[in-house]
Order: structure tokens, then sequence, then C-alpha cells
């Protein structure tokens, strides 16, 4: 199997990334019943999807993979940590790495891998400088995971960044032999302002995920062309100023991939029953806000 696995990863340095991912995306829209039910019911068998939480229980409600694939959770089937000071867990999935950025502006990737901090902003010291030596943690969301991305605590969207960049695997195989991924793949970083201080939520793509979705700004890929783009919402205009609240939607993974959570210098502590592998839930008690004290 290890075997196996080296050759696929040679083989995506080679692979037309976006063709095969532009391919995915639509194949998952076929709204042709016997296609998209035999292939929905099929991924619920090789994958274990528990479809009990899931608002919508009949796979063959689905119009397409894709409304399967994104679907809607049934109200209360991951109550959300609201205790004062609490950071909730953005997505179910599992920990990749979580702890700190170094002093030099390194985030831990996997042994032997780290990347830089400014390369996954894509460059902007000014938001690099926000997260000097603050905390991160990346999560990723295997196939059978629930791909809505919820916010931690209420947050003031300041700015929306797209960056291009390749579309390798984020499996836990792919973080350990390709150098810097998380910082090569395409992805998308939402900065908010929260009572915790800047936040990046960064959205990284990867090989099938076929689209990074916001709920205040649709699809990005289909509003970019392949170039680093900004939108701002700083300003306090009407319609432009965007705040969502604390275990609120904020945006979906079409296909699966991973969310890598920024916060500022000793302004979050992360639950101490978090570690590398360990599965988590959108919604669960994730940290804490170091000001904030519970009774």
């Amino acid at each position: 199997m290890r075997y196996l696995n080296h050759i696929s990863i040679l083989l995506q340095y080679i692979l037309p990334h976006h063709l095969l991912t532009w391919c995915v995306r639509g194949i998952t829209r076929v709204r042709f019943a016997p296609f998209k039910n035999g292939a929905i019911k099929l991924f619920i068998r090789a994958f274990k999807v528990d479809m009990s939480i899931a608002q919508e229980r009949d796979a063959s409600a689905y119009p397409d993979f894709n409304s399967f694939f994104t679907r809607p959770l049934k109200p209360g089937a991951r109550p959300i940590a609201n205790n004062p000071g609490d950071i909730a867990c953005p997505v179910d999935g599992a920990i990749s790495q979580l702890g700190n950025i170094t002093s030099d502006g390194r985030i831990f990737q996997a042994k032997g891998h780290d990347y830089s901090l400014e390369e996954l902003l894509g460059g902007s010291k000014e938001m690099t400088a926000l997260f000097k030596e603050g905390a991160f943690a990346t999560i990723y969301l295997s196939p059978k995971d629930y791909h809505r991305i919820h916010m931690p605590l209420k947050g003031k969207l300041q700015e929306m960044v797209y960056i291009p960049g390749r579309l390798f695997s984020v499996s836990k195989f792919a973080s350990e032999q390709v150098p810097r991924l998380f910082a090569r793949n395409e992805r998308l970083v939402n900065l908010f302002e929260t009572e915790a201080g800047p936040m990046a939520m960064v959205m990284v793509g990867a090989l099938n995920v076929a689209g990074m979705e916001t709920v205040w700004a649709g699809n990005i890929p289909d509003k970019v062309n392949w170039e680093i783009k900004k939108w701002s919402y700083k300003e306090s205009s009407v319609g432009k100023e965007i705040t969502l609240d604390h275990g609120e939607e904020m945006g979906r993974f079409n296909m699966g991939s991973t969310v890598i959570l920024l916060f500022a210098n000793d302004r979050v502590q992360w639950s101490p029953a978090l570690a590398a592998e360990r599965p988590v839930q959108m919604g669960q008690h994730f940290g804490i806000q170091r000001s904030a004290h519970r009774d």
C-alpha cells in the first residue's frame, strides 16, 4: 500500500490537476437519476457515511452528487460549544497538526516538513504580521465528513484573498511527502476580526476539490483568472459589512479538503484534548480565548 501511495504522489507532480478537477466538477453535477443515485449509494457504502444525522436521509432525494456531498445536517446534530470564551471546531475531520507558529514564521506540516506563514497568506506582509508567533490548527476533512465550514466564534469579515496554486492531495501521506503542500495548493484566505483578535480561516483546495464557496460570495474559482485576487470588506457602507455569528455557516468545500485556522500571538489556547490525527466534530470545544475565564 505504501508503495502505491508513493506512485500516486509521483503521478500528482505530472498530472493536469486543474483539468482533472474540472472534470470531477462536471461529473458531480450530473442529474441523470440512475447515475447519480448509484454513485451516491456506492459512496455511502465505501466510506461508511452516517446518513442518520443528515437533514435529508434519502440518498435518492439529492438532485446530484455534489448536493449530497455538501448536505446539511439535521438541527442539533452538531451542538456548538458556547461557554464564555469558547472556540468551536469549524469542521468535521481530523487534526493534521496544531500548535504555535515559530518566531521565524514557520508552520509545522509533518515530520521533516514545514512552510512559511507569509507564503500561505499569498505574500501579504501586513496579514503575516497579524499572526506572527500565533497559533495554528490544520484540520483535514475526509470524504465521509460533513463538508460545511462554520465560525469558531463571532467575527466581522475584513478581507478575502484567493491564491491560485496546484491541487495536490491533502491526505496524511501527501502531507508527509509533498514539501510546503498547504502553501503550494490553491487556497482561499478569509480574515475576520473577532473578540479574540484577528482570525484567519484558510480553505485549502486539493485534487478533485471542484470549488471553494463562501456564504457571501458563492463559488470563488468562478470569479478569478488564476491570479491572486483580494476583496476588502472593511468598508462600513450598506451591503459591505459582513458579520457571522458563533457557529454560523461560512462556507463549504465541493469535495473534501483542509482548513487551517490562525490566531494571533497569545490570544487562544487549544484544548489539551486535541492532538495530531485525533478526529473532531464541528461545534465541539476546540479551545478558549486566553482573556476568557470560566465560572
